[in-house]
């Protein structure tokens, strides 16, 4: 945890933002893998986490806006408990180290909610996104499982993202810790890979590598040969020969903050040449858009960026053509960068998505519904303190490309006989962490091999 001030200030912060009320926090519990005694491993709820910085299951809390009264709800480990699970401390202690001087048993949430629902009180909470936090809010206020999403406090959602959007001194430095241990798993992958290893091997060694700092992942490891698939959680193809290995990988600190990185790097020794003007393009679209990070610029300014910046490359490499300003706007770059080139970063991977993007990412304002541009999840005007991953990448995606190429779509300015030429070539993507600063931004952590050069150096195997 934090210092007791730390928190207790967050929930002054909170307490003025709502004005009145009573606001409903819920912690996680665990959740059973395939029997109730056999658990995932524990993850608190980062909110949660937030406001209280206890890390412990089945417990809730309630700050009573208008009788400044606040309230850690838990149960205390019984002695069969402790035959199996050790000693603990009491719910009243965690509570004192959060600054809280009242608990209760979790029975008693039920009645005080009942009291002030009956008083007229607003209760204000977050949506849901575990199933079991679901039925306690059903259970709790008496509401359909319809409702609750609906009824989730507009109100309280805003002000916790305000809150959380903007790291403190402290959260930066636990942000970097988990930065700088998940640039060592990425060394450790890229040192590793050799051809006639299987994806699992490199895996393996990434998540070993935070493990062994009693720390854990942020996210499920990607590891794998096929690039081009944004999200590739299987682990099970041969490394060959001329193969591209792409890894995204991040740590996660022991006070659950959240690293995030990317890196592709070749499984023989040295890139081929094609390989290497690919990676040259998507590493100058990543270097455009880090240079466009400035506090009162839109993060969506950085994404159109880092576009046109592959556009550029696209039509030097003979793919694309017509005008680039043109073929951004209509998204015709989106069959080579599908996605969004970052996002919010925090105690979660993706910070504060359960929460809603059109929240997190846009205060509100619509989407985009434009293939490639919808799936920007951060647009908004950055601010100091903003912590964001920068990651726009080059994929080869065969089923894309078969669909676009047989509707004739963007022919002005897709060149299907040279892109044909490519379509098993995979995916290439750099990603870092930085914060906005006062008069900038930086990078956080230390620095992860990103050139061809340093890619190539701890390949010499």
């Amino acid at each position: 945890m934090f210092k007791t001030d730390v928190y207790s200030q967050r929930r002054e912060v909170l307490c003025n933002k709502m004005g009145s009320g009573v606001i409903l926090l819920l912690g996680n519990d665990e959740s059973p893998m395939n029997y109730t005694d056999n658990t995932f491993h524990f993850r608190q709820d980062s909110s949660f986490l937030y406001y209280f910085g206890i890390d412990f299951p089945s417990i809730a809390a309630i700050i009573d806006v208008d009788n400044q009264r606040q309230i850690i709800f838990g149960n205390d480990y019984t002695i069969d408990d402790i035959v199996w699970m050790g000693p603990q401390p009491t719910i009243m202690e965690r509570a004192l180290q959060s600054g809280i001087s009242e608990s209760m048993p979790v029975s008693g949430l039920s009645g005080f909610l009942k009291q002030a629902g009956n008083a007229g009180r607003k209760i204000h909470f977050l949506p849901p996104y575990r199933a079991e936090n679901k039925l306690k809010l059903q259970s709790l206020l008496n509401l359909s499982p319809d409702q609750i999403n609906g009824l989730a406090s507009l109100a309280l959602v805003k002000g916790v993202v305000s809150q959380r959007e903007i790291k403190s001194v402290e959260e930066i430095t636990e942000i970097e810790k988990a930065v700088d241990l998940s640039v060592d798993m990425h060394v450790a992958a890229i040192k590793m890979a050799r051809p006639g290893m299987i994806e699992a091997q490199i895996a393996a060694r990434v998540y070993e590598v935070a493990l062994e700092q009693d720390c854990n992942i942020s996210f499920p490891i990607i590891a794998t040969i096929n690039g081009q698939t944004l999200h590739n959680h299987s682990h099970h193809n041969l490394l060959k020969e001329g193969d591209l290995f792409l890894v995204d990988a991040g740590a996660e600190s022991q006070l659950h903050y959240a690293g995030d990185l990317s890196s592709t790097f070749p499984v023989s020794k040295k890139f081929t040449t094609i390989q290497k003007e690919i990676y040259q393009a998507s590493l100058m679209a990543h270097e455009i858009a880090v240079k466009t990070i400035a506090p009162g610029i839109p993060f969506k300014e950085v994404h159109l960026a880092a576009c046109l910046s592959l556009t550029n490359s696209m039509k030097q490499l003979g793919l694309m053509k017509g005008d680039e300003n043109e073929a951004v706007a209509v998204g015709a770059h989106a069959l080579f960068f599908p996605c969004g080139t970052g996002h919010m970063m925090g105690l979660d991977v993706h910070d504060m998505e359960d929460l809603g993007e059109v929240w997190v990412g846009y205060n509100g304002e619509p989407k985009s519904t434009q293939f490639g541009l919808k799936s920007l999840r951060f647009a908004k005007e950055l601010q100091p303190g903003h912590v964001f991953t920068i990651e726009p990448g080059i994929y080869f995606i065969p089923e894309l490309i078969d669909k676009w190429k047989a509707e004739g779509k963007f022919n002005e300015f897709l060149n299907w006989t040279e892109i044909e030429k490519f379509r098993n070539f995979g995916g290439i993507r750099n990603e870092e962490n930085f914060l906005v600063t006062e008069n900038g931004y930086r990078r956080l952590g230390k620095e992860k091999p990103k050139t061809i050069e340093e890619v190539e150096s701890i390949r010499n195997y």
